[in-house]
């Protein structure tokens, strides 16, 4: 089934030298936990794959069933289940230790392999002449909270990760449930990490992550299964990135009122608990440079980054352009005026 070709509007612009030498397309929305839209710029009604962005998404089975509590998860592997780490040192040792108590061992998991994202760790690896295992994957943690609910629930372990196993079907129901899209309709590609990808229009990610946000009137074991993760990711935000990573460093300042997931192929959500509010984001060409830009442009626009904010997160909102010399010879921001019109919930505050 082929997703229809839409034309979104240039979002951001990267200059050098004062001209603009690049230009990145993309669509974003906000939206309300009742699904009223808050705001919109493009196509945001055209299915695409959230890749890693609905992992804390796709873990609420995981508590929801009880497995969380048959296998003692603790907030770090909660937090670890939603997470798209780097491999560092502590993000393995926390793999491990969570795969072994439940009794399992690395050729469970079917994400593969892959050298740590962070460089430090990649290197120590490489120096190390040993090769990166599963626990390295950036999804080892999603995996092992899938894996833990087959276990609890009693089903197969093999092939946890085709669409057709209990554990994948839970979470396309969740998911469903949750953006309000039956997605046993939906476009279906499986992610690099080997499990279901949906296809997912912005407008219900963020409809979802409106629910993440404010998750009153879902029923009791769901919004504690999303009150635990929110406050598990809060206490550890490094677990869910690492070193060097948005994600971390947005939720690490801000952990108390909101969470930020980012996925490949520039995708980026958010749930902002004090507004009640989510936001789905998707660059076209998959730029991370743009998407990073694009999410912290729309926090600012709700008033959720003040000043010292901005400065703070200056690398990932406002990155300049460095040459090899380390020189600054240009900007990525976003195109003139936007992000632009009046949010609806800043006329409803004013009214």
């Amino acid at each position: 089934m082929a997703m229809p070709e839409t034309i979104n509007p240039v979002l951001i612009e990267v200059s050098r030298g004062g001209v603009v030498e690049s230009r990145h397309r993309g669509a974003a929305c906000v939206y309300d936990a009742t699904g009223a839209r808050v705001a919109s710029w493009g196509e945001v009604e055209t299915p695409i794959f959230p890749r890693s962005a609905i992992k804390l998404l796709q873990a609420v089975p995981f508590l929801e069933t009880g497995a969380a509590d048959v296998c003692q998860a603790n907030f770090n592997e909660l937090a670890l289940a939603c997470a798209s780490h780097g491999g560092e040192r502590a993000h393995v040792a926390v793999a491990r230790a969570w795969m072994e108590r439940m009794g399992l061992e690395e050729s469970h998991l079917a994400c593969g392999a892959h050298y740590p994202y962070e460089s430090e760790a990649a290197n120590a690896l490489i120096r190390s002449g040993e090769a990166p295992t599963a626990l390295h994957n950036n999804c080892s943690g999603k995996h092992l909270a899938m894996l833990a609910t087959a276990l609890a629930r009693n089903e197969p372990v093999a092939g946890y990760n085709e669409p057709d196993h209990p554990v994948q079907r839970r979470v396309r129901d969740t998911l469903s449930e949750l953006t309000g899209e039956d997605l046993a309709q939906a476009p279906i590609g499986i992610d690099g990490c080997s499990v279901p990808n949906w296809g997912i229009t912005l407008a219900a990610l963020a409809r979802a992550m409106a629910r993440v946000a404010d998750p009153h009137g879902l029923k009791v074991a769901r919004q504690s299964a999303i009150r635990r993760l929110r406050n598990a990711v809060a206490r550890n935000p490094f677990m869910v990135a690492g070193t060097g990573r948005f994600c971390t460093a947005l939720i690490g300042r801000k952990s108390t009122e909101l969470y930020v997931k980012t996925g490949a192929e520039g995708v980026f959500v958010a749930a902002l608990y004090e507004l009640g509010v989510g936001i789905a984001l998707k660059i076209d060409d998959g730029a991370k440079r743009a998407s990073e830009v694009a999410l912290a442009a729309i926090l600012r626009y709700l008033e959720v980054l003040d000043d010292a904010d901005w400065e703070a997160l200056a690398a990932f909102a406002a990155p300049r352009v460095l040459n090899r010399a380390g020189r600054d010879v240009g900007e990525i921001r976003t195109v003139a005026g936007w992000p632009h019109g009046r949010p609806r919930i800043a006329e409803a505050a004013e009214a």
